[in-house]
């Protein structure tokens, strides 16, 4: 499926797009809110100020892709595979990294207030000005190499 397709479908009211293929696609500031994108590959896409508001990309593979201005608020990204992704100033207010693969991914001045990040491995990320109020780091494996044992408050 390519990238225009897949705005079309969506616009039409189709939300299922599980497991598609979509590697180095460009979708700049496409509105996907809502989409069913679980399995999907997605490495080195332009997303960058996509919507993926409410999304489900359980397990979707995103390395290196490109998403400064992202809006994932309250997106389902458990186990999903970010690494080298750019989520600058991304929106990831409510989301659930819980799992996720975030290896030396660019997360300054993201909004992750209240996001599930159990369990997430953080390894090199740069959270360099990240509003992590209210997220759940338990378990998680931050730049460091520290594993987070209780909740921000």
């Amino acid at each position: 499926m390519e990238a225009q397709e897949l705005q079309q479908r969506h616009a039409a009211g189709e939300k299922d797009f599980r497991g598609v293929h979509l590697r180095r696609a460009r979708l700049r500031e496409a509105d996907l809110s809502g989409a069913i994108l679980a399995g999907a590959d997605l490495r080195k896409a332009d997303l960058r100020g996509i919507d993926l508001h409410g999304a489900d990309l359980r397990e979707s593979s995103l390395s290196w892709a490109a998403l400064p201005g992202a809006d994932l608020t309250g997106a389902d990204l458990r186990g999903a595979t970010l690494v080298g992704a750019d989520l600058s100033e991304a929106l990831l207010t409510e989301a659930d990294l819980g799992g996720a693969v975030l290896a030396g991914t660019d997360l300054h001045g993201a909004d992750l207030q209240r996001a599930n990040l159990q369990g997430a491995d953080l390894t090199a990320a740069d959270l360099a000005g990240a509003d992590l109020r209210g997220a759940d780091l338990r378990g998680a494996v931050l730049p460091d190499g520290i594993f987070y044992e209780e909740t921000v408050s």
